[in-house]
């Protein structure tokens, strides 16, 4: 698949919009726009309503208790952070008109089906969705790249997700390392997991970053991370569920730009001179005659030494150089020849 090679060929970003948008369509294409001038690869939503997510219910078990949403019912989050799925195609649309790629996060049967309506490319599986076995089997199903998020789970846990995609003959699969606190502390976030999990899993992995600032985007790129997610929103004052974990757009154009030359600053392993380095060759220290010397006169700690540029031999043939006599006259500042050594 195309996108999927584009995926895991360089540095992917996701900008997840999420709820950032406050509930207007218009703020929502102003994130899709300044996201693409900002340099990301993708916008993301989230394709759900409070009834496909939970039920309506005060009872304790739906209550959310710490963090951000202190206080609310699943049901009420859930229902004032949504995207409006009438405006989901329009969305989709302006993502193609500035030139970035449309992804959605669905989180039952009936948005994969809508999502498939609107032809998506491909699908995002959150965290708290990675164990439901049989919505991955359905989204997987539709033959598009699977890109799914790893907080909270296990080592079986991602094998069992994995699984699921590989039983609807869709190995088209990438995986976020993900720390599923809202902030995210930087001393929860494990990113040394990313090398191990490329090695244990054989697929592409990413980073889905809800800590502040870019610093564990940037971290995680130079272990590996070929995908990185982050929660975006206005710089000015949108209040949102998701608004007092999110980049503003400002910072993230920032961001963008840091982890793509974290990647380029990773390379490939290589001790092959680079052409901008040859430069540099003539500074190198190399045995120069530093008294006039004879041909048939010895070679001396007086007369010889290792000294700046490069244009006589290594200073590694300066001990050999000195048990044996010159085969050539040296006026001083004259570099030593290589046949001294042969």
């Amino acid at each position: 698949m195309k996108l999927f090679e584009k995926i895991n060929s360089g540095i992917y970003i996701i900008a997840e919009m999420s709820a950032n948008h406050g509930g207007s369509i218009e703020n929502a294409y102003q994130i899709i726009e300044e996201a693409a001038k900002a340099g990301a690869d993708c916008v993301k939503i989230q394709t759900y309503t409070a009834d496909t997510l939970t039920i309506k219910c005060d009872k304790e078990p739906f209550r959310i208790k710490g963090g951000l949403w202190d206080g609310y019912t699943f049901y009420d989050l859930y229902n004032e952070a949504y995207t409006p799925w009438e405006w989901q195609n329009d969305l989709k649309r302006k993502c193609e008109e500035v030139g970035i790629d449309f992804l959605s996060t669905p989180f039952d049967n009936t948005a994969v089906d809508f999502l498939e309506n609107i032809n998506v490319e491909f699908y995002k599986i959150a965290s708290f969705e990675l164990v439901d076995i049989p919505l991955i089997e359905y989204t997987a199903s539709k033959g598009k790249p699977m890109i799914m998020s790893c907080g909270m789970a296990s080592i079986e846990e991602i094998q069992e997700a994995i699984d699921a995609c590989h039983r609807m003959n869709n190995r088209n699969i990438i995986l976020l390392k993900c720390c599923s606190q809202y902030p995210a502390k930087f001393e929860d976030m494990n990113i040394s997991c990313i090398p191990d999990m490329i090695q244990r899993f054989g697929v592409t992995i990413g980073l889905s970053d809800h800590s502040m600032g870019s610093l564990a985007s940037v971290v995680a790129v130079s272990m590996g991370a070929k995908v990185i997610e982050k929660h975006v929103c206005l710089d000015q004052n949108v209040k949102s569920a998701d608004s007092g974990f999110s980049m503003k757009m400002s910072e993230f154009k920032d961001m963008v730009n840091d982890v793509r030359n974290a990647a380029i600053i990773m390379g490939n392993p290589s001790y092959k001179l680079t052409e901008n380095e040859k430069s540099g060759l003539n500074g190198r220290r190399s045995l120069f005659a530093v008294k006039d010397i004879k041909a048939g006169e010895p070679f001396t700690e007086v007369n010889v030494r290792s000294i700046r540029p490069s244009h006589g031999i290594k200073p590694k043939h300066y001990n050999t150089l000195l048990s044996q006599k010159a085969k050539h006259n040296y006026e001083y500042g004259d570099p030593i020849k290589a046949d001294e050594v042969e």
